[in-house]
């Protein structure tokens, strides 16, 4: 971490007589985030979100988001005034980023996490910190609150990103943080949000009575949007598939090695180990039309997508390079879509597929339709006994009659 030169929490204390400052539209006050476990409720609204030096100071023992590793590092960490990361409540400008991942990923049930929205007052609290990334990263920098506006411009544009890379700095910047002194006050809670529908119950019951809305917010949370089950083992979802918890993800390609929009394009910035391993299979020719191929990273999906994740705690992802057209300009091609599909129910066992997350093939760039593909690719994937989620098309819509097991799969 990398401080700033001669500032000090306390120069930026606001007067009392000092109103709120007021930003454009385009950079608006924000509001801050604080994840924690649904347990911990109860003593923030009585004691307010504290300090890691508080919590034991108070001898209490909540639940933790953090592994003893991190817990240490951030202590040993200092602010510009000489205090370490321990002494401050660090909330985040946004939520959905690579600690929200990594907690998601270490608890058994999704109800078991919260997100707290706190009021934009929160940043005009004294002796108030911000960082332009996450704050025990050695490339990120601790400024005084006055430095706000120069912060803001830095992390406004990857805050807005619905995901994040090692490679270009916006895994780090999507982590900027507020650091209070000690305690956030509990009055400066907004709103509570929670991952389903199902949490909202056991939400308000820890809030006895207090007037705070408890929001579902299954996108902050990586979940699908919604889901659809056919069989004990098929569901269509609406969601983002880089974010499922299925062991292979599949991306549909071409054969000439170009990763030029869409789902690949995607792929090819967020991962690009690999866009380096597609772009091989095509120069030797090993991916064709109707013979999809797997690639197995060194790093594990999680490991890039979640904040310091412990190798040995994931399991090994894969991706599947699914072939839909020759060329990248061509459209796709259902029959070889099909002879794609026929592939990979005879040789998903042999293969090591323990769980399936696919993109409607062909639809959205490859132009064609899902009340042609849907069932093509459904009658087909129902036959694996082992999860498979297909993730619904974004650019060409569907109708309801189209996403029933009926039309999918007339003859169940």
């Amino acid at each position: 971490m990398k401080p700033v030169p001669g500032s000090a929490d306390e120069a930026d204390a606001p007067s009392p007589a000092r109103s709120i400052r007021r930003y454009t539209a385009a950079q608006r006050m924000p509001s801050l985030y604080y994840i924690t476990r649904l347990e911990n409720l109860r003593s923030i609204l009585d004691l307010g979100i504290l300090s890691h030096d508080q919590v034991v100071q108070r001898g209490l023992h909540p639940g933790t988001v953090y592994d003893k590793d991190i817990v240490a590092r951030r202590g040993g960490i200092r602010t510009p005034n000489g205090k370490t990361l321990h002494h401050y409540a660090n909330v985040y400008f946004q939520p959905r980023n690579a600690m929200l991942y990594r907690v998601l990923h270490g608890v058994d049930v999704l109800k078991q996490v919260v997100v707290l929205q706190l009021r934009p007052e929160t940043l005009d609290l004294q002796g108030a910190l911000v960082t332009d990334g996450n704050a025990a990263h050695s490339g990120s920098t601790i400024y005084p609150r006055s430095k706000f506006d120069v912060v803001w411009k830095g992390i406004n544009q990857p805050l807005v990103k619905e995901y994040w890379s090692d490679e270009d700095g916006s895994k780090r910047k999507m982590m900027a943080e507020c650091l209070i002194p000690d305690v956030v006050p509990s009055n400066l809670i907004d709103a509570v949000l929670v991952g389903n529908e199902e949490t909202v119950p056991l939400v308000r019951a820890e809030l006895r009575g207090r007037d705070i809305p408890v929001l579902p917010q299954r996108y902050q949370f990586f979940q699908p949007l919604n889901k659809v089950s056919l069989t004990r083992h098929l569901a269509l979802v609406r969601g983002d598939l880089f974010f499922s918890a299925k062991q292979t993800l599949t991306i549909s390609v071409n054969c000439v090695g170009i990763m030029g929009k869409g789902l690949a394009a995607r792929a090819k910035y967020q991962f690009p180990g690999v866009y380096v391993a597609y772009q091989d299979m095509c120069r030797r020719k090993a991916i064709r039309l109707g013979r999809p191929r797997l690639h197995k990273p060194e790093i594990s999906v999680s490991v890039q997508l979640a904040d310091e994740w412990n190798p040995s705690r994931c399991s090994r992802n894969q991706f599947l390079l699914f072939p839909t057209k020759h060329h990248w300009r061509e459209r796709s091609q259902l029959a070889k879509i099909e002879e794609g599909l026929d592939w990979l129910v005879a040789n998903y066992k042999a293969e090591g597929i323990e769980s399936l997350a696919i993109p409607a093939l062909g639809c959205g760039l490859g132009g064609l339709k899902w009340a042609q593909v849907g069932p093509a690719m459904c009658q087909r994937l129902s036959k694996l006994d082992v999860p498979v989620w297909v993730y619904l098309p974004a650019e060409n819509g569907t109708t309801p009659e189209e996403l029933t097991k009926a039309y999918l799969l007339p003859t169940a």
